[in-house]
């Protein structure tokens, strides 16, 4: 790759970047809220190092991965960027549980007992707790991760039970709606469940709901964090990952 092919795509994705920034901004004052208020992840998966160098070059400092191996890989290829935040969005399988807590800031995709366990006795003492969500299938479809929200009071008293942990919020994908009146209804009861969370806990302020699809539906939902990745780096190739 050329220098100048370098360039030309790093301007490439500063320039998407920017245009999901103004969308974002966008739907936050269309919805009535507060400037800021909705953070962007940018989701990295299958992208080269030099689709994240270019978006951390251009301002961004959270980027989300979703496989394991790869997210530990960008990690550490990327460590003398000292302000990136890593958040793990994908499904955990505990055998890889402790690759996960040595090396992320935060997990979006805690949806089981045994995984919170795992990822808190694993993560090194010399780390600041790890940042979790609870993810929650709201859908309640069977191929999707997540608990259902009858089971998360149970959760949230586990994780908060646990030293190295540090409750942050929820998490959700729903199927796919027709409608932005059918992605808000859907949204709804995950609304209402992070709302009555975040009064009684000051620490829980992160409802990480919007995907390209579906943004404006999420953020007037009141999502605080929007996970992004085509919209910036293009499409993903999936041949390049081994998950």
């Amino acid at each position: 790759m050329t220098h100048d092919t370098n360039r030309t795509y790093a301007e490439q994705v500063k320039h998407k970047l920017q245009q999901v920034r103004q969308e974002i901004q966008s739907h936050i004052s269309d919805a009535q809220r507060k400037t800021n208020s909705v953070s962007l992840l940018a989701v990295s998966k299958t992208k080269p190092i030099e689709a994240i160098q270019a978006a951390y070059q251009a301002g961004q400092r959270k980027f989300g991965e979703n496989y394991v191996q790869e997210a530990v890989d960008k990690q550490q290829t990327l460590r003398e960027l000292s302000e990136i935040e890593w958040h793990f969005i994908g499904p955990l399988q505990s055998n890889k549980s402790r690759q996960i807590a040595q090396t992320m800031a935060w997990v979006h995709s805690v949806d089981r007992e045994k995984i919170a366990r795992r990822l808190s006795e694993q993560r090194p003492a010399d780390m600041p707790p790890l940042q979790v969500c609870i993810q929650v299938n709201i859908s309640g479809e069977e191929s999707k991760s997540g608990i259902d929200l009858s089971q998360l009071p149970a959760m949230v008293q586990l994780i908060k039970s646990l030293p190295n942990l540090q409750l942050r919020g929820l998490m959700a994908i729903p199927a796919p709606q027709q409608s932005f009146e059918q992605q808000c209804q859907v949204y709804k009861p995950l609304q209402t469940a992070f709302l009555e969370l975040s009064k009684t806990d000051s620490m829980i302020d992160t409802l990480s709901i919007g995907m390209s699809g579906d943004l404006a539906a999420a953020i007037a939902s009141g999502s605080t964090m929007v996970r992004v990745g085509t919209a910036i780096f293009g499409a993903r190739d999936y041949t390049k990952t081994s998950e």
